[in-house]
């Protein structure tokens, strides 16, 4: 039996193998068409529709990578990446990563890895200091953070919360959500999984910001309907523009009605490193929860979302469940953290492994250093586009994400996009506003250069019409 399975000999050689294959294709990236020309069902008919009776040998299973996977790749972590936002990934993270999975903890539990929970209690702790975050979030204190899956987890687990703690006074069906017309699509679909009837999407102002005053109308409305109001979403840096919301204020209405306010820095969290940018988040200590992805921008590969509670009994009231066979000293004592009670899932991976070896790899300093490259990049191409009398920005520019479009308007606009996509060199994503389309360049994969923002400029330069 013993003879079936792969020896620490065979694995140390087989991983060095595999750690050269992933070394070449990190220095050979930018060279690669970033996204795949194959057809649907392409890569499915390559595949055998019965796994294997007998094994294979390693040298045929690293040869079909090549074969087969990487036709239909595409390259997030090219250069010349710049669309929807990063999913980064960098060499310390994925080294951490080979070590999680090599030691294969689950970690629902301190018992069941006290490392992985310390680790990660730590890590959190530390990053609210880093991003400029209220004290009382750390895990130390009457909050505390957690690593999720994604944004979209993260905001589900803020709103089940918040059903749970508004439920205990008022019906379920009677409970109202509320988000700017321009937030992520997770809260809506959040709200639905978490047994929410009533979403509201509040219009914005000129800069795509949630408008105050229509979210206190809204609110008073639904008041005046018998409804009651239980979640309220603020974004920092939108999925559309990078738009900021109004903090502050609309934690003073949250508060006032008694409303669960969630604060959704996904995108632009990381930024937050740089103290000139923690403006955009003032009004935190209002905050019920708050999530960010170091999986997007700082550099750790998905998944790692960062969830954050500024007291997490609601939480954890919500997410307890009870079972004989979990039962253990450390956790009935009340005396350590258990990070199944953070989330809906059980199991969980040791995530925070890559994280903290990014965080003391690069050091903070390193990660504002890319950050504000990034940033500057960014601010550089708008000027461009403002200053190109074929172009025009649509919206404003506060972190690494670029929005314009074509002043000749919607069939220019989405012809440039599809151009620019089907050079095969960059690529970005085209999307609508106001039922109009305009393009978005996210300057932020890992590796970006002024050489890839400056090619793309000249793409942009080129294709870019006069009709």
């Amino acid at each position: 039996m013993a003879d079936r399975h792969m020896t620490p000999e065979q694995f140390r050689k087989r991983g060095y193998e595999v750690i050269d294959w992933i070394a070449d294709y990190m220095e050979n990236v930018e060279t690669y068409r970033i996204t795949p020309t194959v057809q649907p069902g392409a890569i499915r008919a390559m595949l055998p529709d019965h796994a294997p009776e007998e094994p294979e040998p390693f040298e045929a299973i690293l040869r079909d990578l090549d074969a087969i996977v990487m036709p239909g790749v595409t390259h997030w972590q090219s250069p010349n990446w710049f669309a929807y936002f990063p999913a980064n990934t960098s060499g310390p993270a994925i080294l951490a990563d080979l070590i999680s999975s090599g030691l294969g903890q689950q970690g629902m539990l301190w018992a069941t890895s006290p490392a992985c929970t310390e680790v990660e209690m730590v890590v959190v702790d530390w990053l609210v200091d880093l991003l400029g975050l209220p004290q009382q979030w750390k895990t130390t204190q009457r909050g505390g953070g957690v690593i999720q899956m994604s944004a979209s987890d993260s905001t589900h687990a803020a709103l089940v919360t918040a059903r749970h703690r508004a439920a205990a006074r008022h019906p379920v069906r009677s409970l109202v959500v509320y988000a700017s017309s321009q937030a992520h699509f997770s809260t809506r679909k959040g709200a639905n999984v978490a047994g929410f009837e009533h979403v509201r999407l509040i219009e914005v102002d000129e800069r795509y910001a949630m408008r105050v005053d229509a979210l206190e109308d809204a609110v008073a409305a639904d008041l005046a309907a018998g409804l009651v109001p239980a979640f309220v979403t603020s974004a920092v840096g939108t999925t559309g523009t990078t738009a900021v919301d109004p903090v502050r204020q609309v934690g003073e209405v949250a508060g006032k009605y008694g409303m669960w306010h969630h604060v959704d820095a996904a995108y632009a969290g990381t930024a937050m490193t740089c103290p000139e940018f923690r403006h955009h988040q003032e009004g935190l200590d209002l905050a019920d929860s708050y999530v960010f992805n170091p999986h997007k921008w700082m550099f750790t590969n998905f998944d790692c979302s960062v969830f954050y509670v500024a007291d997490r009994t609601p939480l954890i009231d919500a997410m307890t469940m009870r079972a004989p066979y979990m039962s253990n000293a450390a956790s009935d004592a009340g005396v350590v953290i258990d990070y199944r009670d953070w989330h809906v899932p059980l199991g969980r991976r040791f995530r925070a492994l890559k994280l903290w070896w990014v965080l003391r790899s690069y050091g903070a300093e390193g990660i504002r250093a890319v950050v504000r490259e990034h940033v500057r990049l960014a601010r550089e191409l708008a000027e461009r586009i403002d200053a190109d009398p074929r172009l025009e920005l649509v919206a404003p520019t506060p972190f690494a994400l670029v929005s314009f479009r074509h002043l000749g308007g919607p069939a220019p606009t989405q012809h440039l996009a599809e151009a620019l996509n089907a050079t095969g060199r960059v690529h970005l994503t085209a999307s609508r506003i106001d039922g109009a389309p305009f393009i978005r360049v996210s300057v932020g994969q890992t590796y970006t250069e002024q050489r890839h923002v400056d090619a793309l400029w000249e793409l942009i330069d080129e294709l870019a019409t006069t009709d």
